[in-house]
């Protein structure tokens, strides 16, 4: 498939710089860029490729002189980049209809266009939607419900009545729906509270691989619309993680804690149990939640404190010896001080 710049730009809202017609095949980096592919620019540090790079033509901010092939002028490169691969994307591959080696239980419900690998099971009672596409080694438990034009990935396990919205994507690995970490404590021995509860994904949700979301120990976990998940991430009983959110790899978000929306999560993020998080919050990587937090608040550390405070408090961490050093001689004088007016 070859796309044109002109069409290009007008996907992107961009205006072409150079030749319009120019076909394009592909998008590539610019070091991996070849003749006939779009590859973009972000930021000064790539400069040096550009003059190498063999790109028919660049996404950038503004107008350059380094580069001299066809230019499309975007307020965002990135974002661009972002709709302009999708052009290009191969489609998710399609098993063609329902294979004879899957196990569907006589009352599920199957809808049109569906694509069911070899392998997958589906329980009873669980409704699948349209377009929907289940690869090898899928677990749809009973009475569960996945929305149309959903993708789940090979080895995905969706325990029962969990609820999946429309066009969510669900790589290779992620439980939905196991049991909450819930006991009760008689003496030494701990008790299991039964979680009898479900997980709810709403529409528009991408969840990484691995992932582990558990089902509420009453009601509902739930992924509000828009979420986004990286690999390695542990979402606990009854959480609520609001619209538009990004979570990065290897968070770890305990029981009832609330999310709010367009937040953004770093990795290696850890929540204690029971806190909110407002709305715009970004979390940086590492930290340690243990309180909540305002909306629009910009936080990083253990536990976390305003990240421009992080900072500072991080620099002056390797200056602690000489500053005990510091604080030692002082202490020495003020005592020779002390000796010399008695």
């Amino acid at each position: 498939m070859k796309i044109d710049l002109k069409r290009i730009a007008e996907l992107v809202g961009g205006t072409v710089l150079g030749d319009d017609k120019l076909l394009i095949k592909g998008i590539s980096s610019l070091a991996l860029a070849d003749e006939g592919d779009i590859s973009f620019f972000t930021g000064d540090r790539l400069k040096d490729q550009i003059k190498e790079t063999k790109a028919s033509a660049l996404i950038v901010r503004e107008a350059g002189n380094i580069y001299k092939g066809s230019q499309i002028i975007v307020r965002d490169p990135y974002l661009a980049y972002a709709k302009v691969a999708a052009m290009f994307a191969p489609p998710v591959p399609r098993f063609d209809g329902i294979s004879e080696k899957g196990i569907i239980e006589q009352d599920a419900k199957i809808g049109k266009d569906v694509s069911l690998y070899p392998f997958v099971y589906v329980g009873r009672k669980s409704l699948i939607g349209n377009h929907v596409t289940l690869f090898p080694g899928v677990y749809i438990g009973n009475r569960a419900e996945i929305g149309d034009g959903t993708v789940v990935y090979p080895n995905v396990t969706i325990m029962p009545d969990c609820i999946i919205g429309k066009n969510v994507i669900i790589h290779g690995g992620t439980v939905i729906g196991s049991d909450g970490f819930g006991y009760a404590r008689d003496g030494d021995v701990s008790i299991k509270i039964p979680q009898v509860g479900i997980v709810e994904i709403e529409d528009e949700v991408e969840i990484g691989a691995n992932n582990t979301i558990d089902r509420a120990a009453i009601g509902k976990t739930i992924i509000r619309r828009g979420v986004k998940t990286d690999n390695l991430v542990q979402i606990g009983h009854n959480v609520v993680v609001g619209e538009n959110t990004v979570i990065v790899a290897q968070v770890g978000i305990a029981g009832s804690t609330k999310i709010g929306k367009n937040v953004i999560i770093g990795g290696q993020v850890g929540f204690a149990d029971h806190v909110e998080v407002g709305d715009r919050v970004m979390i940086g990587a590492k930290s340690g939640v243990s309180h909540s937090i305002p909306a629009g608040e910009v936080v990083s550390g253990i536990p976390t404190m305003p990240h421009r405070l992080w900072l500072k408090t991080r620099g002056i961490i390797k200056k602690l010896p000489l500053y005990l050093e510091r604080i030692k001689t002082l202490e020495n004088k003020v005592k020779d001080l002390e000796e010399k007016l008695k």
